[in-house]
């Protein structure tokens, strides 16, 4: 799910989900009001337009091509779908997310589907707290709704849970019509290699195309899918 900049997140609660033990989720970070997790569980009351049921084919791609190793976060994991690709494939998968009704879904889907993941709901701008590092981290959607300090302290955020020469890979909106506008910002190539100056090899930044469920778009979103190593 895209956090947006101007959303403070909620309070901290209990504990996170083995998909082999389905329990409540763990609420963690230090950030946050009630009325923010109002709003991300409002996100997901029916089915938001970038959660098409299936992994984005730009993700996909990767995990086809055998760029996914190791242990795998899923930042703003939404309902799942990415966390339980990596898993899919064999890889120690990590959902966070800060909606539970998502959460709730995708710890369904995984036990639907025989396959094991964690899901924890926790803040992408606080990662730190989950103390551990990822070979991989995957982002659908979620940087681009930052803007500011807030973007800057995701990627310290993101530095904190990516091992070093772990991969970090990224999808956003494109700068370039006929993109719809609204509250999720459109990225340029510039803004994404600013962003990441510090702490990042940025391996490319390719156009791709993000799967929806607009009528409108019917043929997906013109996007950016961004390779990063951390150094």
């Amino acid at each position: 799910m895209a956090q947006l900049a101007d959303e403070p997140t909620p309070d901290p609660g209990s504990h996170d989900v083995d998909t082999a033990r389905p329990r409540r989720h763990h609420a963690s970070g230090r950030r946050g009001t009630a009325d923010a997790a109002f709003r991300h569980e409002e996100l997901y009351a029916s089915p938001p337009p970038w959660d098409t049921g299936l992994p984005q084919p730009a993700f996909l791609a990767l995990a086809h091509a055998g760029l996914l190793h190791g242990r795998v976060l899923d930042v703003g994991c939404g309902t799942g779908e990415h966390t339980l690709m990596a898993a899919r494939f064999g890889l120690e998968a990590t959902g966070v997310d800060l909606a539970t009704n998502a959460l709730d879904l995708a710890v369904k889907k995984a036990e639907l589907r025989g396959l094991t993941a964690r899901f924890v709901r926790h803040d992408a701008l606080c990662l730190a707290d989950l103390g551990e590092r990822f070979d991989v981290v995957l982002d659908s959607l979620v940087f681009h709704g930052f803007r500011d300090k807030d973007r800057a302290a995701y990627t310290a955020s993101l530095r904190t849970a990516v091992k070093s020469g772990g991969r970090y890979f990224m999808l956003c909106f494109r700068d370039e019509p006929p993109n719809p506008s609204g509250r999720t910002h459109r990225l340029t190539p510039e803004e994404i290699r600013t962003a990441f100056a510090d702490g990042w090899r940025i391996d490319a930044v390719e156009p791709v195309t993000i799967a929806c469920t607009l009528p409108a778009h019917a043929d997906g979103i013109r996007g950016w899918r961004t390779a990063l190593t951390r150094n």
